[in-house]
């Protein structure tokens, strides 16, 4: 007997439905379930292979990752696991012939290599572009397209968002966005932190019942934290529904220092139309052309705090958005909860958006990024040994 992957009935193997997919057959009960399977493009399966199961690993691996960088436990997990492991020297060593198994690096408690360990828990993932005429998001214009659904059909109040500052270009301000015109305005990237929180309790306060709040991790995080906290806020967000829109982020920086750089450059913020990081550089964009810049140049400005940040991708968010994965013109989308998940394809169904399944080798790039800010903290603040 098979097990059917959508409804969990178990069915004969002879079944007339049946759809194969990346070199195994799936089985279903119905027609009505293959349908879902194929509607699903598969991603489905997708989501559940952990990356163990997509390339073979050795011990060479977690040498490399774990033991060489001195964040081993010496817990024992990866010679319990394998006989050509042993503890010497205060050290895993190899001590007989490596199979490239992966169970020694997928053992240890210091790797991360499944999905949901490296971008958390979603729903579904998309690749996803606006089809509002005239927008001026980042990349695909996602999460502008969705707040404009939501405020048209009224599942929204208003929306805390980030713009440009009227008297200091690109110094981001938060805003409480109530029409499109507002959400528009606030469309495109800042590469600084923005206070976010204060307009989110101004909204709460102004009445607003419910709430879209944009921002990257940290942020999420905060509002997140405070849905929950007994300490004051509980009470606030007992009010009000926060639906919650994450940024994929790897850093930020200072508004000061980003100011510095360009000026230092010959150039000026109020000046400039678009920025961008992607493929290691910052990019500024003025009157059509295009000056890039490594990250590395970056670094005096960079948020100390990001150092810290293990979250790449708005893990506690209902939807999460990025650019990294996606061609360019579009956005990488997670949906997380159920409600991110059904005003999302809402929002595609009513022809804000387009979107279709994220492919395999898309998600493989989110995945990247997401496993370098998940271990860079590893590099951070070693304990120093006493002499």
């Amino acid at each position: 007997m098979k097990q059917d992957p959508i409804c969990k009935k178990k069915v004969e193997e002879d079944t007339s439905f049946q759809q194969e997919y990346d070199g195994k057959t799936y089985y279903f009960c119905s027609s009505e379930c293959l349908k879902t399977f194929n509607e699903m493009k598969k991603s489905v399966i997708r989501l559940k292979r952990s990356l163990d199961e997509k390339k073979r690993v050795s011990f060479g691996k977690l040498n490399k990752d774990v033991i060489k960088p001195g964040i081993c436990t010496l817990c024992g997990a990866c010679a319990a696991s394998c006989e050509s492991i042993a503890i010497k020297g205060k050290r895993p060593r190899i001590v007989g012939p490596c199979t490239s198994c992966g169970v020694c690096y997928n053992q240890c408690p210091r790797t991360i290599t499944t999905e949901e360990e490296l971008v958390g828990k979603l729903r579904f993932a998309y690749s996803a572009k606006s089809l509002l005429p005239r927008h001026n998001g980042q990349d695909g214009g996602a999460v502008t397209a969705l707040l404009a659904y939501g405020l048209e059909e009224g599942l929204i109040d208003c929306a805390v968002v980030t713009t440009h500052s009227k008297d200091q270009p690109w110094k981001p301000v938060a805003i409480i966005a109530e029409d499109r015109a507002q959400v528009l305005e606030s469309s495109g990237s800042m590469y600084s932190h923005s206070m976010t929180m204060e307009q989110l309790m101004q909204a709460i306060q102004q009445g607003m019942r419910s709430i879209a709040f944009v921002g990257p991790s940290c942020n999420i995080d905060a509002v997140h934290k405070m849905q929950r906290s007994p300490y004051g806020f509980l009470h606030l967000f007992m009010r009000a529904n926060v639906l919650r829109l994450g940024l994929f982020c790897m850093d930020t920086f200072s508004y000061e220092g980003i100011k510095e750089f360009v000026e230092t450059h010959g150039m000026r913020l109020a000046d400039i139309d678009a920025m961008k990081i992607r493929k290691g550089k910052f990019e500024f964009e003025q009157a059509g052309q295009i000056s890039r810049f490594s990250l590395s140049e970056f670094d005096e400005y960079r948020s100390s705090s990001c150092k810290f940040c293990t979250d790449m991708a708005a893990e506690n968010s209902d939807i999460s958005f990025g650019g990294v994965g996606t061609p360019d013109g579009y956005t990488t989308v997670f949906a997380r909860s159920s409600i991110g998940y059904e005003i999302f394809n809402e929002a595609v169904e009513n022809g804000f958006l387009e979107a279709r399944a994220l492919e395999d080798y898309e998600m493989d790039r989110v995945l990247n990024l997401a496993r370098m800010k998940k271990v860079q903290m590893y590099g951070v603040n070693r304990r120093s040994k006493k002499t």
